[in-house]
């Protein structure tokens, strides 16, 4: 029997819904992706870059639970309705746990990128810092952790000298000689400029976050209105 009056309405808006909860997944996916581009550029923070797979893989799982929100509403079907209402749950939950993972990543960020300068400068004579390093000096036009003097004691460089990165333009050995040298290097310390950086990119993604948070608990409640009006609606019968 098709449910009749306001069962009826709330049978068309969770159909309405499911649409914008598929526009949440895609939201979700392209959130995770820029967190995990934005993670990688810094060698020492890949060990939080599970946070943003989670929100990817949510992102991916959520194209197949609009599937049941969308036919079991279209359907008036309870058991569909019923496992669209569970899997959401579960997913807000997982998406809570990412979110937990951010807000403790936020609160130790300057700290992980003070430890991560120093092991990357310390050892920039390695492949994997140096290219990371030098990707950042490039990318954020700075040098160093807090200054170009962080270079200074430096026994991977000539005295006085910086990596070609910190240069404005970047020529091969244009930092040498030059750590003090404002007209052909950048002076600024990466670690604010990088530390602001990332900090606001994980705010944005915490409010957009709770928005769709937001418009996910509306599809449960949707969810349970509806299943109550075709459960009753079996009743009559």
């Amino acid at each position: 029997m098709a449910v009749e009056g306001g069962a009826k309405c709330i049978k068309y808006l969770l159909f309405f819904f499911n649409f914008i909860f598929w526009l949440c997944g895609l939201a979700l996916i392209v959130l995770g992706v820029l967190a995990k581009v934005s993670i990688n550029t810094t060698a020492f923070l890949k060990g939080y870059s599970g946070s943003p797979l989670v929100l990817i893989v949510v992102g991916v799982v959520i194209f197949f639970i609009a599937f049941f929100g969308c036919c079991g509403a279209w359907k008036e079907n309870q058991c569909m309705i019923t496992t669209f209402a569970v899997l959401l749950s579960l997913i807000i939950i997982i998406e809570i746990g990412a979110a937990i993972a951010g807000y403790v990543l936020h609160g130790n960020l300057t700290d992980l990128l003070n430890k991560g300068f120093d092991v990357m400068i310390t050892g920039y004579n390695e492949t994997e810092n140096r290219e990371t390093l030098d990707t950042i000096q490039q990318d954020y036009k700075c040098c160093g952790r807090n200054s170009s003097i962080d270079w200074l004691n430096s026994k991977f460089l000539a005295p006085n000298s910086v990596p070609d990165s910190c240069c404005k333009n970047v020529t091969q050995n244009c930092g040498k000689g030059a750590i003090r040298d404002t007209s052909k290097i950048y002076t600024d310390g990466c670690l604010p400029i990088l530390d602001k950086f990332l900090k606001r990119n994980i705010l944005w993604i915490a409010v957009a976050s709770l928005v769709i948070a937001f418009v996910q608990i509306t599809g449960i409640v949707l969810s349970c209105i509806l299943m109550r009006g075709i459960r009753s609606g079996y009743e009559v019968m």
